[in-house]
């Protein structure tokens, strides 16, 4: 179930606290006329519902990719594919796992509930074919952290959501789709192609190419984000969040093609303490810039 990747559906939380909700006692207090969650609450079944159905897909995807994960150095310890978690056990739970979840996020809202749908249907066509196709792999990819904050707002009454946070997600998860790719290409060197087919589409200067791209256009648009927003303060303070995003995307960066990490951002977002340090940091001046200052 990859329960270190559950980090990703911290995106749903954008939406409560982007629309700078976070303040008014009604978020934490006031249920809503169709159940009778508050919006706090409606946000964090949101994200554990998530957290069920990304496990789900990825169960499904260990199930496709058993072949090619046991040829692949630290994949090959996975349970399906090492052999612990037989296959038809596998198939059984994800099943069971995803009638549970749909369930329940209808039961929480019909227009989350379809987002989730979505979400689960382009992850599976994913796993069956699109996984296959150059660029097009990380596209969908970033797409799940863009349908998570879509997600997030279907569950709230939103006011100020900036439509410029979905231009960031989308050019971020990009930048880490690629550097995720040029990792693996990197590690596996000549057995690339056995254990991931699209990735003898890519080649190391080519991927270095395009996340110079969308890291620039990502520090870009974050930085017109931080003044050009409608509901971020009018003293333009949060483009003193701006030095974060920057020093964050050159860790990455760093890690990535010095030390040739960055084959799983999940685990460098666990394990790398410069890393951590600067999302809380960042995180803290948001937070100060929003409510404070």
């Amino acid at each position: 179930m990859r329960p270190r990747q559950w980090t990703k559906n911290i995106f749903i939380f954008a939406a409560l606290v982007f629309d700078r909700q976070l303040p008014s006692p009604e978020v934490f207090f006031q249920t809503g006329k169709i159940t009778n969650l508050t919006p706090a609450l409606m946000t964090l079944a949101g994200f554990f519902l998530f957290c069920m159905l990304s496990s789900t897909v990825y169960v499904i995807n260990d199930i496709f990719d058993v072949e090619s994960d046991r040829m692949h150095p630290v994949k090959r310890n996975r349970p399906i594919a090492s052999g612990k978690l037989p296959i038809p056990v596998a198939i059984t739970f994800s099943v069971i796992l995803l009638l549970v979840t749909m369930l329940l996020a209808f039961l929480l809202s019909t227009k989350f509930a379809t987002i989730a749908l979505i979400y689960f249907l382009v992850n599976l066509a994913y796993s069956l074919w699109l996984k296959h196709i150059p660029l097009v792999d990380v596209i969908v990819l970033a797409s799940g952290f863009v349908i998570r904050v879509g997600a997030g707002v279907s569950l709230i009454d939103v006011e100020r959501f900036s439509p410029w946070l979905y231009v960031v997600t989308s050019l971020f998860a990009l930048f880490i789709g690629f550097g995720k790719r040029r990792a693996e290409l990197s590690l596996l060197a000549e057995r690339a192609e056995n254990h991931r087919r699209v990735l003898n589409g890519y080649t190391i200067p080519f991927l270095d190419q395009l996340i110079m791209i969308v890291s620039s256009t990502t520090i870009v648009s974050y930085s017109l984000y931080t003044f050009s927003a409608p509901n971020l303060p009018d003293n333009h303070s949060m483009m003193l969040t701006i030095p974060f995003v920057l020093y964050g995307i050159f860790r990455y960066l760093y890690l990535l093609q010095v030390k040739n990490e960055g084959g799983a951002p999940e685990e460098l977002a666990l394990h790398d303490r410069p890393l951590q340090a600067t999302v809380l940091m960042w995180a803290l001046a948001v937070l100060v810039v929003f409510y404070i200052y």
